[in-house]
């Protein structure tokens, strides 16, 4: 089967693409590898009509059976290889399966670097998180420490200093941070210690605080993760020679989403914009329109 449309990614561009795309009545597959940012929230705060927080699951899921419902087709896999061959995109897994299609959109996103604690995965968007723009609010009035590397996460407490007056910075992986930074720590109040931490102190999704190597017991109600280094998923964009920025996000039309390979699209977070859920929908629908009119116009 030919699609006329494959959309990468099962996350929130995705799934708003490929309900727009099944309202069209087009034939679209999602192939998805299920390693997103929405698999492991358990709580967004800024979506208009989810006032008490929606999860990402919650999100997929409605989502998905959404977009079945108008006939859209689903497929969990890892697309590893991409080429375009004369009028079409040819697609392969890691199986070696392959699927063609006259279209194809990026909506592959991004995944933060999160340290190694086990314990941190059932507080993700409920008492830690990673964006200041979608949770900083979530920590006024609580004692909060950060837990980052070198200037990423010193910068990330002086960004939720604007919600929060009880701030600790805890330096785990002991990276340098500059004098500037330092300064501008102390000017706030913020307490700033470069120790690495042995253990995160939760129960549930309840988030408590943090034990360094050094023994010491460092309690706070609220945490934020702040290393750097986010994988940004646009491994098949460079395969298509699609362009990316120096930071592996995808350069699109700001109008359209295409990229500058002809009929194929990118939207959500592999693209250049601000990482937020609600601006994810809507570049996924926004590139599913133009999708749609560059495929009603070649037929």
């Amino acid at each position: 089967m030919i699609y006329d449309c494959v959309i990468i990614g099962g996350g929130i561009a995705g799934l708003q693409a490929a309900i727009q795309l099944g309202r069209y009545k087009h034939r679209v597959l999602v192939i998805d590898a299920n390693d997103g940012r929405s698999t492991i929230c358990n709580s967004y705060h800024n979506i208009l009509g989810y006032p008490d927080g929606v999860s990402g699951k919650e999100l997929r899921r409605i989502g998905k059976l959404h977009a079945k419902q108008l006939n859209v087709s689903f497929m969990d896999k890892k697309i590893v290889s991409a080429e375009k061959s004369q009028e079409l995109f040819v697609l392969k897994t890691e199986g070696g399966e392959g699927f063609v299609a006259r279209r194809v959109l990026l909506a592959t996103g991004v995944m933060d670097r999160l340290p190694s604690f086990e314990e941190i995965m059932p507080c993700l968007g409920i008492t830690v998180y990673v964006c200041p723009d979608c949770d900083g609010y979530e920590v006024e009035g609580k004692r909060t420490i950060v837990m980052g590397a070198g200037n990423t996460g010193a910068h990330m407490a002086l960004t939720i200093s604007y919600w929060a007056s009880d701030i600790i910075y805890i330096n785990d992986e002991q990276k340098p941070v500059d004098e500037v930074l330092i300064s501008q720590l102390n000017e706030k109040n913020i307490q700033y210690m470069s120790e690495p931490i042995a253990q995160v102190l939760a129960t549930g999704t309840n988030f408590y605080g943090v034990r360094l190597k050094n023994g010491a017991e460092m309690k706070a109600e609220r945490g934020f993760i702040a290393y750097g280094g986010n994988k940004v998923k646009s491994e098949l964009a460079k395969q298509l020679g699609v362009e990316r920025l120096e930071n592996q996000h995808i350069n699109v039309d700001a109008r359209t989403k295409m990229t500058n390979v002809p009929h194929v699209w990118a939207a959500g977070d592999v693209s250049a914009h601000s990482e937020q859920v609600t601006i994810a929908m809507g570049e996924g629908s926004q590139a599913a329109i133009w999708i749609h009119k560059s495929i009603i116009n070649t037929n």
